[in-house]
């Protein structure tokens, strides 16, 4: 509590190694709130430039807490192929309308070694007609690889985007066994 009995928001951040790039973590009282990929130290600055001003607070680097604690044995389970589903209190925040429902259909419902299609997933929410729209909400995406964006593909067959980019994409799919591991 701050001194006038209100509770201050708090961001814990630190950045963990994976196959597939460093990784920033941030998490607030209420979850992890955003997963960054390729933290260099300039991604980083911004990252937690624009946390702070979302949230209205300035991060504080500390990789002991409980929850980024967590979150780092689990990302590391993971990417040792050890755990096939993440357990974390997620912060919704950063997300909200349309994008936060194809999110949370995307989290419970495309699980580990899948894929879904940006159209079939516009279906799930109701919204059939808005593939394009997934893709958006699929770009803006506050927690990948804990909301698995990586796990959405074109209908044709194709990849699609990604975020953290398409040979990030064909590792994580190739990781969970979606895609051949590839040769160089």
């Amino acid at each position: 509590m701050d001194s006038h009995g209100q509770n201050e928001q708090r961001i814990v951040w630190t950045v963990v190694g994976t196959d597939i790039g460093p990784l920033l973590l941030a998490a607030t009282q209420d979850g992890l709130v955003n997963v960054v990929f390729h933290a260099t130290d300039a991604v980083r600055e911004r990252t937690l430039d624009r946390l702070a001003s979302r949230l209205g607070t300035e991060p504080v680097e500390a990789p002991g807490s409980p929850l980024l604690a967590e979150a780092i044995r689990q990302f590391e389970a993971y990417f040792a192929g050890a755990r096939r589903d993440f357990d974390l209190p997620l912060d919704w925040s950063l997300i909200s309308g349309f994008n936060r429902q194809v999110l949370r259909e995307l989290a419970s419902g495309v699980p580990y070694g899948s894929v879904v299609g940006y159209g079939d997933l516009a279906g799930r929410v109701g919204q059939p007609r808005a593939a394009q729209a997934v893709g958006v909400a699929m770009g803006s995406n506050p927690l990948p690889v804990v909301v698995p964006c990586h796990r959405v593909v074109e209908s044709d067959g194709g990849i699609g985007g990604f975020g953290g980019g398409l040979e990030t994409k064909r590792k994580l799919l190739a990781l969970e066994g979606v895609l051949p591991e590839p040769l160089f």
